[in-house]
């Protein structure tokens, strides 16, 4: 509508013209940092590159709020969200280590759970068809970590609570570096939040894949812009000698 008060036209004629874009801006593909020209696609793609280059990858789930489906249609309940508690479909992000995208997508209804979606979008399969990629991965993908505990990183179990102090000490410390690796993704997804469509689509939720895709990969595109920083190493090194 704003649009079409802008360009003084109908709104119809706006409508029309997003129908045709979008589809051209989601085939595009995703922008590959420091690669120009070339463009990820699908999952296959993102592990290759990821192989190629030694990238390590970060995994992550977001939920966007869609409307209601119609009282009794088939499938209703699939999109109730168990966590938010409403009507949402869910997709999976993928960065690098600097929280530029590599692909957003893998949509899927809210009501199901990431480890599924690992399960029936073939990402497990792809840790599988290449063992030198690697992940940071959050909670929800613990039996990802459990399956390919060479390959993906996931937040450590708590220990028990009669547990010592030094156990407990451990596992505050491992958490807050797997928490620190891993928290670039959530900032990608900020990203795609800054758009509209990403907080709370009003359209019909046929076009919502299509929709997210064409603005992940206009996201992608400035993100891949952003310079590439030298990797740092943060293994803990001893400050000064200590006389026995």
């Amino acid at each position: 509508m704003v649009l079409a008060e802008f360009f003084n036209v109908d709104r119809s004629t706006v409508s029309a013209a997003v129908r045709q874009v979008r589809p051209l801006l989601a085939a595009r593909g995703f922008a590959v940092p420091d690669r120009p020209g070339l463009r990820l696609k699908t999952l296959e793609d993102v592990f290759a590159y990821a192989e190629a280059e030694e990238v390590e990858l970060r995994l992550d789930g977001a939920e966007t709020q869609v409307r209601r489906p119609q009282a009794g249609r088939p499938g209703r309940r699939a999109f109730v969200s168990g966590k938010r508690r409403q009507n949402t479909i869910k997709t999976t992000t993928f960065s690098d280590g600097q929280g530029r995208m590599l692909l957003s997508g893998v949509v899927r209804p809210g009501r199901m759970h990431d480890q599924t979606a690992v399960r029936s979008e073939g990402i497990a399969e792809q840790f599988r068809h290449r063992p030198g990629v690697k992940a940071e991965v959050d909670s929800g993908y613990q039996g990802l970590a459990k399956e390919f505990p060479r390959q993906v990183s996931a937040p450590p179990k708590s220990p028990k609570d009669n547990a010592c102090d030094g156990d407990k000490y451990a596992w505050r410390e491992a958490r807050r570096r797997q928490s620190s690796a891993r928290i670039c993704v959530e900032h990608t997804n900020a990203e795609l939040r800054q758009w509209a469509p990403l907080r709370r689509f009003t359209g019909r939720r046929e076009t919502h894949a299509e929709t997210h895709i064409a603005i992940a990969c206009l996201v992608s595109d400035r993100a891949a812009k952003r310079p590439s920083r030298p990797r740092t190493n943060t293994e803990l090194v001893l400050a000064r000698t200590i006389a026995c």
